[in-house]
């Protein structure tokens, strides 16, 4: 289903469910008039700062005029906020999302799912959470959440949906076991409460908080297998001081795998790695903004560059950056990648932050795309993401056990024995804390 078939879709049913804090009940005049203002700002965005002048040939004005209009008979707010979301769901472009004003209750159901070739698996359950209460276990395939089958064109903006533009308390979850057997489940979120009226002190807590947790869980990690092998886990490419250390750690070693499996970074933050990796400068392809065109050009760290066999991981959450750097490493024979066809998310968004409001404070945001990358090859990623030069894809025993073919072949690849099990345990998931949504 396509991102704006979806939307359209929960936009039928979203009055069904009760959502927290602001979408709570019917919506009053006042939240209507704030969810127009919100309307208006976006529009802006998009006029000014969308990559493509034109829009793709959408007509934004008449788009911009039918959502007031949806605005003005939405029975609840989160009615409202689909409306907005759908008139950005008509540029057919996944970069481009809505982040509503916070609510009063933030909910985490205690699991992750993930695209595994064209299936949807739980991946992760939280231990103590309603989820694994109710019997949900990694290696379940996801069927339907809420009514909805997610598939690789729909998993993001599914997700986006139930977390953001309208959480709700449950999700009723179609699950089928590795056993065949299929089962419906309602599973509750943990309640997080918001205070509506924070004081400065507390919303700095909270920050300090979030990004102390953001920080750990986004880490570079690093194994080493024998004398030959070094594996580089990365969740970002935002790197600190760390990664030099790191980096020159891998000097030393023959081969390098870098794991960039659940990364979901910004384009532009893949340079730093490049220039480690290259002996030579780099050319990665033509940066494509509103009215520019420009070649992108990474410089080596040359001397200090890692010259040994390269292997790179990939999945169906490796999104934007990862993107990049893959198909890079393609394009250039610098190594081999494996894993999963990546899901083709590799334009770049920024971040527009807004505040309305006199007597209480509204904050929301947009993300919008601004650049588009057209690779050596003459190739955007966007849409079609990247296949590995070997598909490698866990089964759902191997979800339920914890074990990691993805890594084991990899080091095969370049001569190293690894088992599954013992590279399932290298680098064991961590929940992010502190309220925090990864």
């Amino acid at each position: 289903m396509p991102k704006k078939t979806f939307i359209f879709a929960a936009m039928a049913l979203v009055g069904l469910f009760a959502t927290a804090g602001w979408s709570q009940g019917k919506i009053n005049s006042y939240r209507r008039g704030q969810a127009q203002d919100i309307l208006r700002y976006i529009a802006a965005d998009v006029r000014e700062h969308y990559y493509d002048p034109k829009l793709h040939g959408v007509d934004w004005d008449a788009t911009v005029e039918h959502a007031k209009q949806k605005i003005d008979k939405a029975e609840t707010l989160d009615m409202a906020f689909l409306s907005i979301e759908a008139a950005l769901d008509t540029l057919n472009d996944s970069n481009n999302l809505f982040y509503p004003p916070e609510r009063t209750s933030r909910y985490d159901y205690g699991w992750q799912i993930q695209m595994i070739g064209d299936h949807c698996y739980v991946t992760q359950v939280q231990s103590k959470s309603d989820a694994e209460a109710k019997g949900v276990k990694s290696g379940d395939e996801v069927l339907t959440i809420d009514g909805y089958t997610p598939t690789r064109d729909t998993l993001r903006n599914l997700e986006h949906f139930v977390n953001t533009l309208s959480p709700r308390p449950t999700l009723r979850l179609n699950l089928r076991d590795p056993a065949g057997n299929k089962r419906t489940i309602e599973v509750k979120g943990k309640i997080t409460l918001i205070p509506p009226e924070r004081s400065r002190a507390a919303e700095y807590m909270d920050l300090t908080r979030e990004y102390e947790s953001r920080q750990h869980w986004m880490r570079a990690r690093h194994a080493e297998v024998g004398q030959d092998l070094m594996i580089l886990k990365l969740p970002t490419f935002l790197f600190e001081s760390e990664i030099d250390q790191l980096l020159d750690k891998a000097r030393k070693y023959k081969a390098l795998i870098v794991d960039l499996r659940g990364n979901s970074d910004n384009i532009e933050n893949i340079k730093d790695l490049v220039g480690y990796v290259f002996e030579n400068d780099v050319t990665i392809g033509d940066k494509i903004g509103r009215d520019t065109k420009q070649p992108w050009i990474v410089k080596t760290h040359r001397p200090n560059h890692f010259s040994g066999k390269l292997v790179v991981l990939v999945d169906g959450s490796s999104t934007g950056a990862p993107e990049t750097f893959a198909h890079l490493i393609q394009i250039e024979k610098r190594g081999l990648v494996l894993g999963d066809l990546t899901p083709g998310r590799a334009m770049e968004a920024k971040a527009y932050f807004h505040h309305i409001g006199l007597d209480e404070d509204v904050y929301f945001s947009t993300a919008i795309t601004y650049m588009d990358v057209v690779m050596t090859d003459g190739k955007s990623l966007q849409s079609h993401g990247v296949k590995p030069d070997q598909i490698v894809l866990p089964t759902v025993e191997d979800l339920a056990t914890g074990r990691d073919p993805v890594l084991a072949r990899a080091a095969e690849t370049l001569g190293v024995k690894l088992t599954p099990e013992a590279a399932g345990k290298m680098f064991p998931y961590e929940w992010p804390q502190h309220g925090w949504r990864q």
